[in-house]
Formats: structure tokens, sequence, C-alpha cells
């Protein structure tokens, strides 16, 4: 059974298309991933879903009902975890549950029994009582995250849950999000573009790129697609990583993929059954000296650069004018 179906979903801004006639179904109890770099059209797509914004071309039903004729009705079973802290930071924990209880017309009692079990689900009943301002920002996540949970939702959408989050905050997140699918069968619909992310948390994900789905699978058939490569880290001697050596590499039919991640430490994906031997005599031949090489496992990022020919992190360093949309248009305005 599905929680969600979507269907041509089309977004657009003058003549700028943010979400490109896109088509996926979530089922229901699973963790559904979005995974792309900023601008590709994650956030769209799930305001469109939230009905947050109309589709200019499409449509798509949540928990059974169509996110345009019946918007009102998906906003009773969906809660929004947005990438942006929805909270007072001069109110308490308690006081910040209370007020959105409210806004969903939760009766006093109910209400209480609610906040008093969802802040010990996140082990933050000793906290019941401190402003909001006073936590750390892995805290207030946790706050924002069972905030959208209050109304006891069916579907649970995450934007970018662990965007600016410190190691174990994020460690803290993840764990949260796993224990709630489990723990209450909640259906989630998570957008992010780290990589390790989706992997350790979606049943399926859905690579998106430019408003387009471009792969849609779990996450052990996506790395299937790049079966036939290896993709080797390597750490040079200083100062054997020369412009030189990383342009040979480039330029070699056998080689898919260079990325330079620091000045000694370069990540390579070539193709071919002998490409490890080729690659090492190449790198010999141009006076390099590795100190180490490892042979990894394919990712989602090996994935995503197979499809879209580039590394998901240029993306997300600066985002192209280009893919940059009018979010001050009137039409991207807030729905409820």
């Amino acid at each position: 059974m599905n929680a969600i179906e979507v269907r041509n979903l089309t977004k657009r801004f003058n003549s700028f298309t943010a979400v490109d006639h896109v088509d996926f179904d979530v089922k229901k109890g699973e963790i559904f991933g979005l995974l792309g770099p900023n601008g590709a059209g994650k956030s769209t797509t799930m305001r469109m879903l939230c009905t947050l914004t109309r589709p200019s071309e499409g449509t798509a039903k949540v928990a059974g009902y169509d996110i345009i004729k019946e918007d009102a009705r998906v906003r009773e079973h969906i809660g929004l975890v947005a990438e942006k802290l929805i909270m007072y930071n001069d109110l308490t924990a308690w006081e910040n549950l209370r007020l959105y209880g409210k806004l969903y017309n939760l009766p006093e009692d109910k209400l209480e029994k609610r906040i008093d079990k969802l802040l010990k689900f996140v082990r933050m009943e000793k906290w019941k009582h401190k402003r909001v301002g006073t936590f750390s920002t892995g805290m207030k996540q946790k706050i924002n995250v069972i905030r959208a949970m209050i109304h006891e939702p069916e579907i649970l959408f995450l934007d970018e849950p662990t965007l600016g989050l410190d190691p174990q905050s994020t460690v803290e997140i993840r764990e949260l999000v796993r224990r709630i699918n489990i723990e209450q069968g909640t259906t989630m619909i998570l957008t992010t573009h780290i990589m390790v992310e989706a992997d350790m948390l979606c049943n399926r994900v859905g690579i998106i790129d430019r408003g387009k789905i471009v792969a849609l699978d779990t996450p052990s058939n996506l790395k299937k697609l790049v079966s036939g490569t290896d993709t080797l880290t390597m750490e040079f001697e200083i100062p054997n990583l020369t412009t030189e050596l990383l342009g040979n590499l480039k330029s070699v039919d056998f080689v898919v993929s260079v990325l330079q991640e620091d000045a000694t430490h370069v990540k390579v994906r070539a193709k071919g059954e002998d490409s490890f031997d080729r690659l090492l005599d190449l790198i010999r031949k141009n006076n390099g000296k590795i100190k180490i090489v490892k042979n990894l496992e394919p990712t989602l990022e090996d994935v995503f650069i197979h499809l879209t020919g580039r590394e998901i992190r240029e993306d997300t360093k600066k985002a192209s004018p280009r893919r940059r949309p009018p979010w001050g248009n009137e039409n991207e305005r807030g729905r409820r």
C-alpha cells in the first residue's frame, strides 16, 4: 500500500522549472529519500507534497488525499520538519509543544500526556521547563522533530534534518529518525544531499538532479549500477600530487572521475578489469609515489557521478545561478 503517490509533478517559476514531471510512490511504513545537490528540486517537491505551494502541473496523493483538492485533509495526516527550526526561543520546550498541539485542537488532557510521552521518547524530559533558546542546536532539532509529531501524523516529512549539526547531534538525529520509523511505523520522506545519510536511513532512494528523478531503487540496487568500476583512495607523498599528474589521470579513457580531496589525497574511479594495475602504472610513469591505496566499495556518491557525470559536492559548495529559483515569486508564498 502506498502512503504517497506522485504523478507528473511539476513546478515552474516563470521560465525556470524547479521540478520537472516527477513520478514516484512512497510505500506505507518506509523511509524514502530524495537525494541530490542543492537546487536539484528536493525541497520544492517536498513543499508541494506538504501543500505549501501548488504544482504548476501534475498532482499527488498523500495519505490518500489529493494535495490540491483536499489540501486541508493532507495537513491533518502529515508532520513537517523543515530545514529551518520552527519554534520560539523564549518559550520552554513544553510551552512550544503545547502551542503547536493547540493549533491542532488537541484536548488538554490528551495534549499533556502526548507532550510528556514525546519528551521522554527523545530523552529530554528533564529539560521540559527550560527555554528553547538555551538549548544546543542538536537539542533544538530534537524538539523540532517531536513538534512535528504532536498530532500523531502517519507521514513525516524531513527536509535536511541534520543540516548544520555537529557530528554527535547528527548521529543522535539519525538514530531518532530510525526509532520513529521502527517503533511507531511512521512513513517518512527525507531530503538530503548527504550520501551516507541516505544510505544509512532509507529503504529506497530517488536521486533527483536538475528537477528530474534520474534513478529510483534501494541503495544496494543503485550501487549495482556502477559495477565494473573500482573506486580507489590514494595518499601521495608530498609533493607528488601535482597538477600535471591530476591532468594525466583525467585524460585517460579508463578513468571515470578524479576528485582531489586535499594536498595529498585523491579519489579515483576507474573502469575495466585491469583498471587497478593500469592506474598504478600510469602514476609510476608520472613519477608519483603512493603511500597508501585503498579499494572502496561503490557508494551512492559513485552512483550520482555515474548518472550525472559530476561530483555532488561541486553543487553543494556553490549553487549554479541557472539553478537558483526566484523564491521571492508570489507563487512560492506559504499556503495554510
